[in-house]
């Protein structure tokens, strides 16, 4: 090329135009652009000549003036329509004459620029253009429609994100609400794995985002990590601070679905025929139910009679939900589907909706209330020595709780004789399952609340009250499945293997109390369900089956459909074969429940603990985790929550110690504590 020559070429895609000044070396050239900077180019990198005189950088301006008028788009529209039959190629200074009827160097190089900007009547064929088919223009004009509209929803995504950054109220569309939930899948997953213990570094090499969150996150200006997109998922609002990522991990279903809750409506509004045509009648009873006060789901409540012969019968009344459903109904179906209701700090998720779960399904105060009731006779050791099961119909006389019982027990309330009686019942059946082979390990349970962002941990109370409901309910269990045993009825009967305890001088060598019971409780094998009977050995007994909670437990629904189906003479709803695959998939269910339930509990103490860095914690070791590496779990006296700890020095079992909380972190699940000396322990108090 000579000197003076008019060339194009492109800096970072950027259209550019500059004289050829000198040569720079054996194959390039130095060009000066109209900023009178110097750029060495290959002739590759040239993307067009301009023909027919010599320029000096300072005429590029006013050449690209005269170009300018030329630049009309839609021109080659025409010019299409009038080479789209022929199919031939064309040059720019071919399309100068077509188009401009002239082909001086201003009007070739307007042609070459709207034949390599357009991207829709044109491509290019080497050095020339090729008319595309109409075909192709159809698509093209589709395409560009798709990312004309795709670029129009973005910015109206942009706009609603600066809305809900704002704190402004934003209604979110069908689109957005596919991204953020893209987001919430990619945070969610990728915080489980950083839970996990996985490097950030080599998890962002193994697990890209996926490209809508790349996209996304881009777009927003912010980083694409799994932190980052959990953070924008709360600073829009979509997300609080605490959101529960393993109830988002998991199968579980928050909302019901609208058609399960039309199905509970018409059930309140137009109750079914009850096919317990031949309730008993106990109204005349008094009836009291037991629960702490936050309980809604009120599935049991006891009462007791003194028998014309003097002996005493137990009953224990069981809210009974068949009474609203069927097996394999929209309600039935999607109760299976959630196992139990689930019970969170936070809240719950019930498992039944809650118009019909804390309504006509529950047992309330004053209101007639169908159950199936167990009445039983014990003998003087606490051994059943009669019993009769029965639909009922019976009325709540009181709603107590928890702490109104063991007051009532403590003052011996006259006006409530009953109370004292069926704790008295309960105390003798303690006492004979325990001379069964009853197994009691007494280990403290945190209870935490959380409410408007405030965290509350207290400490579940083994107290009277608890016992005396605890051991109505093991009865009612034990009768059930005696019941089930006699008339080959196949149920979820519960059992556990009998454990290999520690041998009787090992224990007696570990501090008594919480270091003993939690060497045995290591030993305790899982409880089992079969359809057969079989002996639970934790409670002491021959046979035992899960029957007091058929609105929160589905396991106990199954044993309510059995056992009402055969009080009536009818066909079993399930064979032995379809309760067993029912059992299996519950069984699962029931599983990942109660991992949420743990996981979630354990995040919100890491939670409570790190809102606390300079309370000093009374602690006791329970056990070693890893002797060798001194971790051992402990035990925080004060809120009954059992967690590792690395110690810098010898500790023995049993010891116990003052720490403050050095780390917590319930993002990576991560705690530790420092122990700290007497001194400072009293200081800091």
């Amino acid at each position: 090329m000579d000197k003076g020559t008019l060339v194009e070429f492109r800096v970072q895609g950027d259209r550019r135009l500059g004289v050829v000044d000198r040569p720079d070396g054996k194959t390039r050239w130095f060009v000066v652009d109209e900023r009178g900077q110097s750029h060495s180019l290959a002739p590759r990198q040239l993307t067009y000549i301009v023909n027919g005189q010599s320029y000096q950088p300072s005429e590029i301006t006013n050449f690209l003036e005269q170009v300018n008028p030329y630049l009309d788009p839609s021109s080659l529209e025409v010019a299409w329509e009038l080479l789209v039959d022929d199919g031939e190629t064309i040059t720019p200074g071919k399309m100068a004459n077509l188009l401009f009827s002239e082909s001086e160097a201003v009007h070739c190089y307007a042609a070459h620029c709207l034949l390599s900007e357009d991207k829709l009547y044109f491509k290019q064929k080497g050095e020339a253009y090729e008319p595309r088919s109409a075909a192709q223009i159809a698509e093209r004009k589709h395409q560009i429609e798709v990312e004309t509209q795709k670029a129009k929803g973005q910015q109206e995504f942009l706009a609603r994100v600066e809305q809900a950054l704002n704190g402004e109220s934003v209604e979110w569309q069908r689109p957005d609400r596919q991204r953020l939930e893209t987001l919430e899948k990619y945070a969610a997953l990728m915080a489980d794995i950083v839970r996990m213990g996985v490097n950030f570094d080599s998890l962002a090499r193994a697990y890209p985002p996926p490209a809508p969150v790349l996209e996304t996150m881009n777009m927003l200006g912010r980083s694409a990590t799994p932190q980052a997109a959990f953070q924008l998922l709360i600073d829009l609002g979509w997300w609080s601070s605490h959101e529960n990522l393993f109830l988002r991990r998991s199968s579980i279903p928050v909302q019901f679905p609208n058609k399960v809750l039309e199905v509970a409506q018409q059930r309140l509004d137009f109750p079914p025929t009850d096919l317990d045509v031949n309730r008993l009648d106990l109204t005349h009873l008094k009836v009291y139910t037991i629960d702490d006060e936050s309980t809604t789901e009120i599935d049991d409540g006891l009462s007791w009679e003194l028998l014309p012969d003097g002996q005493e019968r137990l009953w224990v009344h069981i809210a009974d939900p068949t009474r609203w459903l069927i097996p394999e109904d929209e309600l039935d179906l999607e109760a299976r589907k959630r196992g139990s209701t689930v019970y969170l700090p936070t809240g719950m998720i019930p498992m039944f909706p809650e118009v019909l779960a804390t309504g006509p399904m529950s047992l309330v105060q004053g209101k007639i209330c169908c159950a199936l009731s167990f009445g039983i006779v014990l003998n003087q050791t606490g051994s059943v020595e009669d019993y009769s099961i029965h639909p009922t119909l019976m009325k709540p006389t009181y709603r107590l709780t928890y702490e109104d019982v063991d007051e009532m027990l403590e003052l011996g309330v006259e006006a409530e004789p009953e109370i004292a009686a069926i704790a008295n019942l309960a105390k003798r059946r303690k006492t004979w399952r325990y001379n069964q082979g009853a197994i009691s390990i007494n280990m403290p349970e945190a209870m935490i609340k959380v409410k408007d962002d405030d965290i509350s941990i207290d400490i579940l109370d083994d107290s009277s009250s608890r016992q005396l409901v605890a051991e109505m309910m093991i009865l009612a269990g034990e009768v059930a499945a005696r019941y089930g045993q006699t008339h080959n009825i196949p149920l979820p009967f519960r059992g556990q293997p009998q454990p290999e305890l520690p041998p009787e001088e090992e224990l007696l060598q570990l501090p008594p109390g919480f270091v003993r019971s939690c060497a045995m409780r290591r030993c305790m094998p899982k409880s089992e369900m079969s359809i057969t009977p079989v002996r639970h050995a934790g409670l002491g007994l021959d046979t035992y089956t899960q029957a007091t909670s058929p609105i929160r437990r589905y396991s106990d629904l199954l044993t309510h459909f059995q056992l009402k189906a055969h009080l009536r003479g009818e066909v079993l709803p399930f064979s032995p074969e379809q309760l067993k695959e029912v059992m299996m998939t519950v069984t699962s269910t029931t599983q990942e429940v109660t991992m949420v339930e743990r996981q979630t509990n354990r995040y919100y103490a890491l939670e409570y603990l790190r809102r606390h860095p300079e309370q000093v914690w009374q602690i006791t070791v329970l056990m070693w985790l890893r002797e060798d590496s001194n971790l051992a779990l402990i035990l925080l006296e004060d809120l009954g929550l059992q967690l590792p700890m690395a110690f810098r020095r010898s500790v023995n079992l049993g010891e116990q110690l003052s720490v403050k909380v050095s780390l917590a972190d319930p993002q990576k699940d991560m705690i530790q504590f420092q122990e700290i000396i007497y001194q400072e322990s009293q200081l800091a108090n």
